[in-house]
């Protein structure tokens, strides 16, 4: 096979891959309050009300325009656009194939289909995955020289949201810092492209503006979207003087345990960028380093804003696992077994920490073994599930350095560096799969902003068998919500009236009422109720070494419960009406 055609099969794989498992049970879960709020504003555009939009019109209007199409807003329909950008993000690499070289891109390809990151926020209705694939569309467009469709994607960019921004920000801070470190020696390959970039520059406007005129008011039909798009700048300077919250330790947790492929071999890559003076990686460092420091240090930040990360992690890791592929046919068997053996030993270490997750307050996982040498000589060895998670590691070691002594040092690289990229993967599968939602039960994680409803479909199943029984249309009866703000339960809702107050009035009886756990009804009418786990809270920021081995293992984390009770009018019921 030639290699232009084997670097289109990998590519088309991987994009295969990616929107598979950004379409498996895309609908599946119910929206949560940040997700809901656009797609309330989507169904409010589609159905003419005319809503004041946020920033995110990127999202929003071409949501909208799915929604007027089929008739209604569903889950998938509100995830569809996010899911179709980050799949297609995957083809970023092909788009900087000269800067990249193909082997490198098309291992970046396949990281970008398989982060858990990148799948967890592609499944998410918003405009996140939008800013980061409209603008490294519109980067790349422009340094093929293509103004137009650079301006385009960068409008689009524009239109997504106040990720775009933090992006932005982050690729002007490396690239000052890059023009600094390159201003007496210009790298190897480096050319100057400031007589082109000037002619391009009325292209790129006119195309960009004409983008923003034309979709960011859905071909007029939206006119509010015109300036919309521009608040996202203060959107994201607010965020300087907001704390979200999120302290600075989730986010360094989040990027160690979700993606510790690219981080070790992103972090390998670094090095050894800097110690050879390769251009490449010293660009791809230096904006990631920037990125990250700008997530550490915004007080707005969320989880979700180490995508900037990533995404250089992810290419310096391509380009050092690059390095590695230099074996010939002849050599496949002895590198294979190589693989084998070091991948067998590190799922065997996995299972011990599992055993360790299992049960960590067990007295075998956390007292040791007193041992008397010689009679004389006393001294304790660890727990069994950590002693035996050491003498794995020491046979690792062992074995790695016979594989060199016994055949050669290249072989025995070539056996621990695939060898862990194969346990590594299957690793970062798993959290792919779990991030994505399609783990039942849902575990917690930590890419969504804001905890995700827990028996949202119970709860809309009630309401719709009350309006039922005593309408003989499930979605006829109206619904009063007191005293609760929460986008996700006006979407859970949206086809039904919907009523928001503060305090009910004593004297009022509405046919359905939803309250808060604590919150009194006040009515003077009798009420039935019934109570629904709304949402759980994971217990990040308080959770213990065993909560975080647990959590690794099995994806479980003490959760603190929201409940929301239904209230249903006493005369509703059939048993009511019955006469004495």
């Amino acid at each position: 096979m030639k290699s232009s055609q084997r670097e289109t099969l990998v590519y088309l794989v991987a994009f295969g891959l990616a929107l598979a498992l950004r379409m498996i049970h895309l609908g599946a879960l119910p929206l949560t309050d940040a997700e809901a709020r656009l797609a309330l504003q989507a169904l409010g555009v589609a159905r003419g009300a005319g809503p004041d939009l946020s920033s995110q019109t990127a999202y929003i209007l071409p949501t909208a325009v799915l929604f007027f199409a089929f008739a209604g807003g569903t889950n998938f329909l509100a995830r569809l656009i996010p899911a179709l950008a980050g799949s297609a993000l995957v083809f970023a690499p092909l788009l900087f194939r000269e800067q990249l070289k193909p082997r490198p891109g098309m291992i970046l390809a396949v990281f970008i289909a398989l982060d858990p990151g990148l799948l967890a926020l592609s499944r998410q209705a918003g405009g996140t995955i939008l800013a980061v694939t409209f603008l490294l569309f519109a980067w790349a467009f422009w340094a093929k020289g293509e103004a137009p469709w650079a301006g385009v994607f960068g409008a689009l960019a524009l239109m997504s949201g106040p990720q775009v921004w933090a992006g932005l920000l982050g690729l002007g801070l490396a690239w000052a810092i890059r023009q600094g470190l390159e201003a007496r020696r210009p790298p190897e390959g480096a050319h100057d492209t400031a007589p082109r970039d000037h002619k391009m520059w009325p292209a790129a406007l006119a195309a960009g503006a004409g983008t923003l005129i034309l979709g960011g008011t859905l071909f007029l039909l939206a006119p509010k979207g015109l300036g919309a798009w521009a608040a996202s700048l203060y959107d994201y300077l607010r965020g300087w003087g907001e704390p979200s919250g999120v302290p600075v330790r989730r986010l360094l947790i989040a990027l160690v345990l979700y993606a510790p492929l690219p981080v070790i071999f992103g972090l390998t890559g670094i090095v050894r960028g800097w110690v050879s003076g390769s251009w490449r990686a010293v660009r791809l460092s230096l904006w990631a380093l920037v990125a990250l420091l700008l997530a550490l240090f915004y007080p707005g930040r969320q989880v979700a804003d180490l995508i900037w990360v990533l995404l250089p992690l992810s290419a310096l890791a391509a380009l050092e696992l690059a390095r590695h592929l230099d074996w010939g046919t002849e050599e496949r068997a002895e590198v294979a077994g190589s693989i084998g053996l070091v991948a067998f030993v590190l799922m065997a270490a996995w299972m011990s920490l599992a055993t360790i997750a299992q049960n960590p307050l067990d007295p075998a996982n956390t007292i040791g073994l007193p041992v008397a040498l010689f009679g004389k000589l006393t001294f304790t060895l660890p727990p069994r599930p950590i002693s035996l998670l050491l003498v794995l590691m020491f046979i690792l070691v062992v074995s790695v350095l016979l594989v060199a002594m016994g055949w050669s040092t290249r072989m025995a690289r070539l056996g621990a560096v695939w060898g862990s990229v194969l346990a590594l993967a299957a690793y970062s599968f798993a959290a792919a799969w779990e991030a994505a939602g399609l783990r039942v039960p849902l575990p917690p994680e930590m890419w969504s902003e804001g905890a995700r409803p827990d028996q949202a479909d119970l709860l809309l199943t009630t309401v719709d068998q009350v309006s039922d029984w005593t309408q003989g249309d499930e979605e006829a009866l109206a619904v009063t919500i007191v005293g609760i703000d929460s986008p996700a339960l006006g979407w859970l809702l949206r086809d039904h009236p919907v009523e928001l107050t503060d305090s009910l009035d004593p004297t009022a009886a509405p046919a359905l009422v939803i309250t808060g756990e604590q919150q009194e009804l006040g009515s003077q009418v009798p009420y039935r109720g019934q109570d629904f786990v709304w949402r759980q809270e994971p217990m990040w920021d308080n959770a213990l070494a065993g909560d975080w081995l647990r959590w690794i293992v099995f994806r479980q984390m003490p959760q603190i419960p929201e409940t929301l009770i239904l209230w249903a009018r006493n005369d509703l019921f059939l048993d009511s009406r019955a006469a004495p």
